[in-house]
């Protein structure tokens, strides 16, 4: 077992069925998401004609004990500035709130589950990426 960070895509994609998805997220010790995918995901929510409906599908999956929401603070910010240059000297930037999102999981040693395949990139991330629906 294993302890997860959700992307937004990757919570996404569960909802939609993504059968892998929910199997990794059955199967793992944890799930977090940041606080950052959770801006991702109610800015969506508001956009979209589904609000309460997907606020309350948030609110159920967030209430499992095994579900954790991370916060962002000192230490995500400084491991964000460590991606984000070391990402812009090689070349290879991905977009912001994405590197928010795996400061998160590099912070407290997550795996991240995500359908973008980018995240590849950061050094020092375990990413399980996976296809979209």
């Amino acid at each position: 077992m294993t302890d997860v960070l959700l992307d937004t895509s990757a919570y996404s994609a569960h909802r939609r069925g993504h059968v892998e998805i929910a199997a990794t997220i059955q199967a793992a010790r944890s799930v977090a998401i940041n606080a950052v995918a959770l801006g991702e995901l109610l800015r969506g929510f508001r956009s979209g004609g589904r609000f309460d409906k997907n606020l309350r599908d948030l609110d159920r999956f967030r209430s499992s004990p095994r579900f954790r929401l991370l916060a962002v603070d000192e230490d995500t910010a400084d491991c964000y500035s460590r991606i984000v240059i070391e990402l812009r000297k090689m070349g290879t930037p991905i977009p912001s709130n994405d590197a928010w999102i795996a400061a998160s999981a590099l912070q407290h040693g997550l795996e991240i589950l995500t359908t973008d395949p980018h995240f590849r990139r950061v050094p020092m991330l375990s990413v399980r990426c996976f296809g979209a629906l």
